[in-house]
């Protein structure tokens, strides 16, 4: 088949993909089951079959992603719903695995399904323990760049782009980014504080953002690490969202702290009930300059954690992602390519967000090359970093690999002071017992519960074989 019938056939797939989803709001439940089956004719490539397979079986089931569907379906505004299904379930999930999967077949290697930017590290708050520190708007990643990198990844396949920073609403070109990449579907990570009517509004009609608010807990724990007041601009932002039928949710970042609050049925269902379709969490990392090694959440707070998210799962309609606990679920770490990258304000191209370090920059040269780099290579070669994939994280979790991989392939710090978590004698030493706990806490744990998981019996096969 030629480049053109090519083309030809995935849009034909595309369009077909998009026109039963907007169905879905019409039709009952035994026709949402019928609807799987004829996706499942559009294409029989594995991958693409499972995942239509795992959506049938949830709608057979009627889990609670099946009434956190139809949530979304009847809360958000039309434009959220449209983007939501044609951006996101049809372009990225969908269709994306197909051409990511073409793509492996000419370059050898699969593409990552998403990219995290960060265009700004500017920021209007001062949060405690925070690893963005003061900069200019002289400092900012420029449009065109930006622009670049979204349509070199379209290319591939990946239609999902995450915005980070800092405060990526500071950064004057985030909304021409949404209107002129309209078939890629975005998220951003932000502290709320700037979303207000107009701002709401402006996302409603675009159709195609999500904003995920940073969080510390409640009233108290917020406005402690964020700023008095805080808290409440955030409620008002979340009143905005929700009024003009926008996708949104919070993001969570768990401390020694805070964690039995972030794992509490009262932290849920109060963002439940504000409208939250979807909540991230992500443990802090002593990274940047002078980290405080004492915030971070301690193994057993972080195995309590997984404990009360794997429960709501099964209870709560809301989407919840874990982003060191869910390693069963992923096969482990994510990084360097493998699922994910993270592009800096500087142009400096790290394996994560967390992991800041890099040998090539995103002026320089091109995606495709910097996913071939030594150092990305190495990542994605070391994966999983450990047979317990409940302790995936090359940081936190298996700091050795870490310092192996900066010092073998030369990367170097992006910022000043990110050299400490492979250099400082006194984080080095903290992150060791850390690791060595999280390991005795749930090595024993994972031989248990493997075969709960995709990547957990495709580990016992390959033992086997």
């Amino acid at each position: 088949m030629g480049v053109r019938d090519m083309k030809l056939m995935d849009r034909a797939k595309q369009k077909a993909l998009t026109q039963m989803l907007k169905l879905l709001p019409k039709v009952s439940d035994k026709n949402l089951i019928r609807l799987t089956y004829l996706a499942e004719r559009i294409d029989y490539k594995e991958g693409y079959v499972e995942a239509i397979r795992t959506i049938r079986k949830a709608f057979e089931e009627q889990t609670t992603y099946v009434v956190l569907g139809k949530r979304i379906l009847t809360k958000l505004s039309p434009k959220c719903r449209d983007k939501l299904l044609t951006n996101f379930f049809v372009n990225s999930a969908l269709m994306g695995w197909h051409f990511r999967s073409r793509f492996n077949e000419k370059e050898g290697f699969m593409p990552p399904y998403f990219m995290v930017i960060s265009p700004t590290m500017r920021c209007n708050l001062k949060c405690i323990g925070c690893y963005a520190g003061d900069y200019t708007k002289g400092e900012d990643l420029d449009y065109q760049t930006v622009s670049r990198v979204i349509t070199e990844g379209y290319e591939m396949g990946i239609h999902f782009i995450t915005i980070s920073g800092g405060e990526p609403f500071l950064w004057g070109d985030l909304l021409r980014l949404f209107r002129e990449h309209n078939d890629v579907y975005f998220q951003v990570y932000t502290n709320g504080t700037l979303i207000d009517e107009q701002m709401a509004k402006e996302l409603a009609s675009l159709g195609n953002v999500a904003p995920s608010i940073s969080v510390e807990g409640l009233e108290k724990e917020t406005d402690e690490r964020r700023g008095k007041g805080t808290f409440a601009r955030i409620m008002k932002a979340m009143e905005k969202l929700k009024e003009n039928g926008v996708m949104f949710g919070f993001s969570a970042t768990p401390t020694r702290y805070n964690s039995d609050l972030l794992a509490s049925e009262e932290f849920i269902d109060f963002y439940i009930e504000k409208g939250c379709f979807f909540g991230w969490y992500f443990q802090y990392i002593p990274i940047g300059r002078n980290p405080d090694i004492n915030l971070m959440s301690t193994p057993q707070q972080r195995n309590s954690l997984r404990e009360s998210i794997s429960q709501w799962r099964t209870n709560k309609p809301i989407f919840l992602g874990d982003f060191w606990n869910d390693g069963p679920y992923v096969g482990g770490c994510i990084a360097g390519g493998r699922q994910y990258l993270h592009i800096n304000h500087k142009g400096d191209v790290e394996p994560c967000v967390f992991t800041h370090f890099a040998v090539d920059n995103i002026k320089d040269k091109s995606l495709k090359e910097i996913l071939k780099s030594d150092l990305f290579r190495m990542i994605r070669e070391k994966q999983p970093y450990s047979d317990n994939l409940y302790a995936p994280c090359m940081i936190i979790d298996n700091p050795q690999v870490l310092r192996e991989i900066v010092a073998l392939s030369g990367a170097h710090p992006t910022h000043q002071g990110a050299e400490t978590v492979v250099s400082d004698p006194r984080i080095k030493a903290h992150l060791d017992r850390y690791a060595a706990e999280m390991h005795r806490l749930t090595d024993s744990l994972w031989e248990k519960t493997r075969e709960e998981f995709y990547f957990g019996r495709e580990q016992k096969s390959q033992k086997e074989s």
